[in-house]
């Protein structure tokens, strides 16, 4: 059995080895919070030598394997959270046993992390904790960020939690982005006064990897993709991780898609986005990000991608079309305006999207209260079916 009670026990995965003095001011910090921390070490075990790439991961996939058996008993005998303390080549080997875990189970990763975390994280919960300073010995600031992780470790520790709520409450999966919140905003309200539950996801390139995972684990008993957007990120340009079931998961539930935010490509911060992209018309979202119009052939490929997501489902499909619009700036008047691509999405979507999958045309914007009306009765035609 794990020493100390379920309510007070954490599991510290670091490669002790190296880091060995942080771990001990960890525990030490643990435990002037009444936590009981025992130890899991993910070290490479390579003995003073110096390994090769492939070598490499080999060991870091097999260190990650036996850390993560040991957090599955350790979850089987009552711990309440895990906390990651590692560098570079730690933090990766600690991060596959993360994303290993049930999505929601509380996870601290304490790192350097001299890498792009999005990538990694994107799919699960993960606290992340910057140490600013390296692993490399305790010093003033890294004290000071140990104790901090030691005190959000041990409320996470004390907290009470419903197990696995994700899976055992289903609720309605909705894909949402800030241009297109005109239309999730009414959306959720009228869901939520009907007594539907709604979980909505940021479907930036990132927050589709999670929405998969959620969709894969039976979290959703029906989905709304309003903001499909990230075909422009996969197939065309922009950041975003890997999520090759972002349109098929759960292939058999019944969805809703709309073609929201399709119109554009989101890149970064606009004098880091190249000229070529410049050319076309264009907006600064935020200081970080550059909305880009999509061009026709662009527009074309994505309606393609998107009717052959469609068609590969299995459960029943409705595929509503604002011609009006189909994001906050495709407008009268918005600065990425254009009925001629809307006008290219619905020629291809016609030419590919099997019978079975209902198609509905409404001269109407995406935020329309039109379009939210459209939804609700599809919604309510599914539920009568």
């Amino acid at each position: 059995m794990i020493p100390g009670s379920p309510q007070t026990t954490a599991l510290i995965l670091a490669t002790l080895e190296t880091k060995a003095e942080e771990v001990d001011y960890l525990i030490d910090r643990l435990r002037e919070h009444g936590v009981v921390a025992i130890t899991v070490d993910v070290s490479l075990k390579c003995r003073g030598t110096t390994l090769g790439g492939v070598a490499k991961a080999a060991a870091m996939t097999q260190a990650a394997e036996n850390a993560l058996a040991a957090v599955t008993a350790a979850m089987d005998q009552g711990v309440n959270a895990v906390v990651g303390l590692g560098g570079g080549t730690g933090a990766e080997t600690i991060i596959k046993v993360l994303r290993a875990m049930p999505i929601t189970f509380p996870k601290v990763l304490v790192t350097t992390l001299p890498f792009d975390p999005r990538y990694a994280l994107a799919d699960n919960s993960i606290t992340l904790v910057p140490t600013l300073a390296d692993l490399c010995g305790l010093n003033a600031t890294l004290r000071e960020v140990l104790e901090n992780a030691a005190a959000m470790t041990a409320g996470l520790c004390r907290t009470r939690r419903r197990a696995n709520a994700c899976v055992h409450a289903p609720s309605i999966g909705m894909s949402a982005m800030g241009v297109t919140d005109g239309a999730i905003d009414p959306l959720v309200e009228r869901l939520r006064e009907a007594g539907e539950e709604v979980t909505v996801f940021h479907a930036n390139g990132f927050g589709g990897a999670a929405f998969s995972r959620f969709a894969r684990r039976g979290a959703f008993h029906t989905i709304i993709d309003v903001t499909p957007h990230e075909l422009t990120r996969m197939h065309i340009a922009g950041a975003h991780v890997a999520m090759p079931d972002r349109y098929t998961a759960a292939p058999a539930v019944p969805r809703i898609m709309l073609p929201g935010a399709l119109n554009f490509i989101g890149l970064g911060q606009k004098a880091l986005v190249p000229q070529r992209y410049l050319a076309r018309p264009h907006y600064e979202h935020s200081g970080y990000f550059t909305h880009v119009q999509v061009t026709s052939d662009e527009m074309d490929a994505v309606a393609q991608h998107l009717a052959a997501a469609l068609n590969a489902c299995t459960g029943e499909r409705t595929l509503i079309v604002p011609m009006g619009g189909f994001s906050k700036h495709d407008c009268p008047g918005g600065a990425i305006e254009s009925p001629a691509l809307r006008e290219v999405f619905l020629d291809r979507i016609r030419a590919q999207l099997s019978a079975d999958v209902r198609l509905t045309v409404l001269d109407a914007h995406l935020f329309d209260a039109a379009v939210t009306a459209e939804i609700l009765a599809s919604l309510k035609g599914y539920a009568t079916a």
